[in-house]
This record gives C-alpha cells, structure tokens and sequence, in this order.
C-alpha cells in the first residue's frame, strides 16, 4: 500500500513538473519523468544554473535552494513567491506543484 502511495506521489509530481516546463516553455519537459534529473528540469525553469541540482544533495543547504529554486518557479508561471517557500512545509509541498501547473 505504501509503494503504491509513492507511485502515485511520483506520477502526481512528474506530470505537475511537466505541464509547468510546458507553459513555461522549458525544452526537454520530458525530464520531469527521471528521477534525480528532474531536478535539473527544475533548475531550468527557474532560469538557475544546472550545476544547482547538486545542492540539493547537501542537507539543510538543501532546504534553502530548494526553495529558491520553487519561489523562482511560482514568479515564472506569475504566482506569487512566497509559494515556493511552501514546498518545506510537509503535506503543503504536495499541492504546490499541483497549483503551479494546473491553476492559471
């Protein structure tokens, strides 16, 4: 049952992270479905080096960038920045990327 709840979590956000490198316009939207390297999508959108991917391997400095990296998402798709902070937050994180991509 747990497996099956991560899957579902992995769908949730690869395709949220697609649909926001869609209209945002970001190429290669198709690495939102490879773990790790989606993070790399990430950086992309946000208009942040590809070398950033890496901070988010150190702990707590990944906290940080992590959320860098979400606010500059929001201000891309014209959502407020302050959301992007959000994704620390245990249990907020998951509708985030949801209303990025899905809400105009």
């Amino acid at each position: 049952m747990e497996l099956l709840l991560q899957i579902i979590i992995y769908i949730y956000f690869s395709y949220s992270l697609l649909v926001i490198a869609q209209k945002t316009s970001t190429k290669d939207e198709w690495l939102a479905w490879i773990p790790i390297v989606n993070f790399y999508l990430m950086c992309k959108i946000a208009k942040k080096p590809g070398w950033w991917m890496a901070l988010f391997f150190i702990p707590l400095v990944n906290l940080i960038f992590i959320a860098i990296v979400w606010m500059e998402i929001a201000e891309t798709r014209n959502k407020p920045g302050w959301l992007g902070i959000l994704t620390i937050v245990p249990g907020i994180n998951l509708v985030i990327p949801g209303i990025l991509a899905f809400y105009d």
